[in-house]
């Protein structure tokens, strides 16, 4: 029995093969079990120790706030003892054996805990939901550009051969061909005879992106588009916010087909050289810093704004507007944009402009903004110098003040900015009254960036009366239109035979398609 036994404690021992030490199973539980008591111990002697903490602040209370000779004691015993007098008469409704000031004490943290409870339910409750974007299916006009891009259009107001006035508009960052004159209304458009072409630039919407994007192909984009719809007249355009760059591209680069600009809180490169110190210091000092600190990643770090889109529109959920623009706005603009009918026009444009899911046409648009453009709204407004022959006409030359005259276009330029835009502050259109001595400004007291253009019916009125004039209706069959008048005249035939040639070429695509 006892060799059995010794067998038996061999396989109930273990050897530590880390130190040599000989220990047993059993010694092992011990010591587990001294660990938990240990533990077990801490916890008892903190819980002891929080209490003696708690009588001992109480002890320190009692001696020296609620002292008979104490100030707080002598203002508040007596309002005290006279409400607790007035309310003794609850206490009749406590048990016999329950000591009022501990029930009273539990009655009222539990109030105190319940309160706490709702206000977080109404706080949730309250909470508007985070809307979600959707694609939408494919609803645009297509045209196909000479180097084989699709650019989507959109046409409203009266048909082609009626229109006494065509106007093309590019979109500004985060809207879409949708947008066009925010709310304007189809009645309003045919009285004055205006039909209105709007497009998704490069990359937006259902537009192709361009890889070779610049200020000067976007103004091309926008003669292509103007001779696929059949535009043969010279057309006005129309620049708001940071889309105006795109209308200023083209009175500089296509000046021969411009009729007119209508610019709305026109923005410029807030770089711009020519730009004075003052100037420059108010423009900044109407942006919000993260506003600033974006215009700086455009200009120096381009390659880290990717990373702020996707946080933000490009994430799939929709957020307020001036969060996404990173502006703070003024009364009427924040009435304006908390209206239902802007919210629903403000998310559709979005969803329609971020359909792609694409990061690069947002950056290069904000690249676009703060980079060289190529000219200066300046260049517009030529010198001629005096001419002459010899020696005392160069001379006399020197001396005599150059003569300004709009070299560069020579249509109107209406120019309307609301003294109160956060957005593109006034000092920019300040700045192209002096520049452009020739554009006309009209400011608005009072308006905003947004509550001047959006949805405002007698606004639009009141721009197309100071523009075109009285309201004359579509043409007629009787009246003849204007002859275009267009230097580049053979330009011009081919590019008309360019985009027939492209709209074949996109009528077979769609066979092709649809055969597959």
């Amino acid at each position: 029995m006892s060799e059995v036994n010794e067998f038996a404690g061999v396989h109930d021992e273990g050897v530590g093969r880390g130190n040599g030490i000989r220990y047993s199973s059993s010694a092992a539980v011990e010591a587990v079990g001294d660990w938990k008591f240990q533990v077990t111990e801490f916890a008892k002697g903190a819980a002891e120790m929080s209490v003696e903490f708690g009588k001992g602040v109480r002890d320190v209370v009692n001696q020296t706030v609620l002292r008979e000779d104490s100030v707080i004691v002598k203002k508040l015993k007596g309002p005290c003892h006279k409400i607790l007098g007035k309310l003794r008469f609850l206490n009749d409704y406590l048990p016999e054996d329950r000591d009022p000031v501990h029930a009273w004490t539990v009655i009222v943290c539990v109030w105190i805990l319940a309160l706490a409870v709702l206000l977080v339910n109404i706080t949730q409750t309250t909470t508007p939901l985070v809307r979600k974007m959707k694609v939408h299916p494919a609803s645009a006009s297509i045209i196909l550009l000479p180097d084989g891009r699709r650019l989507a259009y959109q046409e409203q107001g009266v048909p082609a051969d009626q229109a006494r006035y065509s106007m093309i508009v590019p979109h500004s960052f985060l809207w879409s061909r949708l947008s066009g004159i925010p709310g304007v209304k189809g009645a309003l458009l045919e009285e004055f005879g205006i039909r209105l072409v709007t497009y998704d630039l490069p990359g937006f919407g259902e537009s192709d992106p361009d890889p070779k994007r610049n200020l000067e192909s976007s103004a091309l984009d926008m003669l292509h588009l103007a001779y696929a719809v059949n535009v043969r007249e010279k057309f006005w355009v129309l620049g708001y916010s940071d889309g105006s760059k795109h209308a200023w591209a083209a009175l500089h680069y296509i000046p021969d087909r411009i009729a007119g600009a209508i610019m709305v809180a026109p923005m410029v490169n807030p770089y711009e050289p020519r730009l004075t110190k003052e100037e420059s210091r108010r423009i900044w000092g109407k942006w919000t810093v993260k506003k600033k600190l974006m215009y700086f990643l455009a200009r120096k770090f381009p390659r880290l704004l990717p990373y702020f889109y996707r946080r933000s529109f490009l994430s799939g959920n929709l957020d307020q507007i001036d969060t996404w623009l990173s502006v703070s706005l003024g009364k009427r603009d924040r009435a304006v944009v908390e209206d239902r009918a802007f919210q629903d026009f403000w998310l559709r444009n979005v969803e329609e402009s971020v359909r792609q899911s694409n990061a690069r046409p947002f950056v290069e648009e904000a690249v676009l903004q703060v980079s060289n453009w190529g000219f200066s709204i300046g260049d517009l407004n030529g010198q001629s110098k005096y001419k002459g022959e010899g020696i005392l006409a160069w001379l006399k030359s020197l001396y005599t003040p150059a003569d300004k005259r709009l070299s560069g276009f020579l249509g109107p330029i209406h120019i309307w900015q609301g003294d109160e835009d956060r957005v593109v502050p006034p000092s920019m259109s300040d700045y192209v009254q002096r520049d452009l001595p020739d554009a006309i400004l009209h400011k608005l007291p009072y308006e905003g960036h947004f509550s001047y253009l959006y949805f405002c019916s007698e606004c639009h009125r009141h721009i197309f009366t100071t523009v075109f004039g009285h309201p004359q209706g579509p043409l007629t069959a009787n009246e003849s239109r204007a002859p275009v008048v267009d230097e580049a005249g053979e330009n011009a035939e081919a590019i008309c035979s360019d985009a027939a040639r492209n709209e074949e070429r996109l009528s077979t695509l769609a066979q092709h398609d649809e055969f597959r």
